[in-house]
């Protein structure tokens, strides 16, 4: 089989395609950032962004399946956010079957949910994006709907939060703040239940709906952990491990949850909307379905994951120091929260 893989060069995207590889697969990337990973000379790769369809067309020559990874994530944007995410996703989908390819698997997020007001979260429970990213993952999946309407195969995948080998992002500042031996604030008491995954186990479940015969997973799964805690617990795991004997600290969510939002508002935090208001609150998802329609099952709990993260970050700090960016490859800049970290 071979696979064309949209955001290839991205931190999903060079898990998905090191799984691929490993199956003996034949592997074609796309992306409009350059595909500099030391498994470049094994796949075909293809610098273009997925809004340009003449570069795309050509992309998707001889391809069965395609993994659509590709999104511009919620610190693009708005206007990046809906020609990716959505123009994007509906190029994808258009061009690969009028090009002969086989199915999709289209990556979504569990953002689609919004703030939920109950859990687990299912498949079918009403969608309401929270922010343009949100929004524009909904408006991706109809694009996915009207696809399959009409006799097509496309998968969609709901993850959660994922971690792992290359992901940084939002995560780089937690490494960052425990390599130095520091504590970490937490937005409320930490009590609640925050569901991760793996990326490796988000590719297992991938390749699962490459594979399985089109009518069985023709369908939307969420995925996440199936072992976790309290953010409070899954977190202080990476302290641990840091050995510093720092402790996650509590603090009360509302005068944080109006600060994050006055400096999101001025641009000098990270961290968006989506992310500081659910970070107080439970956030999991059923994956039962994923479970038994798929026969997939999870290997990592939210503290293996975190800590595999955190161990791949220590082990490459120096190679992208004093980088930053808005991708999950590169660390988010920290703003004013750097001169927060010392007081924790």
């Amino acid at each position: 089989m071979k696979f064309l893989i949209t955001g290839g060069s991205g931190f999903l995207g060079i898990n998905i395609i090191r799984f691929l590889l490993q199956k003996g697969h034949q592997v074609r990337s796309i992306d409009k950032e350059p595909f500099d990973y030391p498994e470049k000379d094994k796949l075909e790769t293809v610098l273009g962004d997925i809004r340009n369809r003449e570069v795309l067309r050509d992309a998707l020559k001889g391809i069965n399946i395609v993994v659509h990874t590709a999104a511009a994530l919620p610190l693009y944007s708005e206007e990046d956010i809906y020609t990716t995410d959505v123009v994007g996703t509906k190029n994808v989908l258009e061009l690969a079957f009028a090009e002969g390819a086989e199915r999709v698997v289209h990556i979504s997020s569990t953002a689609v949910y919004g703030i939920p007001d109950h859990h687990p979260l299912l498949e079918t429970d009403k969608l309401d994006g929270v922010g343009p990213y949100g929004k524009a993952k909904i408006l991706a999946e109809e694009e996915c709907l009207k696809m399959r309407s009409q006799g097509k195969c496309v998968s969609i995948i709901r993850p959660k939060s994922f971690v792992g080998p290359e992901r940084l992002g939002v995560f780089a500042l937690f490494y960052d703040w425990a390599k130095d031996g520091h504590g970490f604030p937490m937005i409320g008491s930490g009590r609640n239940r925050y569901q991760l995954l793996d990326v490796e186990d988000l590719c297992e479940a991938i390749y699962l709906c490459a594979m399985i015969p089109p009518a069985t997973v023709n369908d939307t799964f969420n995925i996440g952990a199936k072992e976790f805690t309290t953010m409070r617990e899954d977190y202080q795991a990476v302290l641990d491990k840091a050995g510093f004997g720092k402790k996650i600290v509590g603090l009360p969510a509302a005068p944080v949850i109006w600060t994050l939002r006055i400096l999101e508002k001025l641009k000098l935090s990270p961290l968006y909307k989506w992310v500081y208001e659910t970070a107080h609150k439970d956030s999991f998802v059923s994956i039962d379905k994923a479970q038994k329609v798929l026969g997939w099952q999870p290997r990592f709990s939210n503290k293996q994951a975190l800590i595999r993260n955190y161990e791949w970050y220590l082990a490459h700090a120096d190679s992208f120091k004093g980088q930053s960016g808005v991708s999950h490859r590169v660390p988010w800049k920290q703003g004013v929260l750097k001169f927060a970290k010392w007081f924790f």
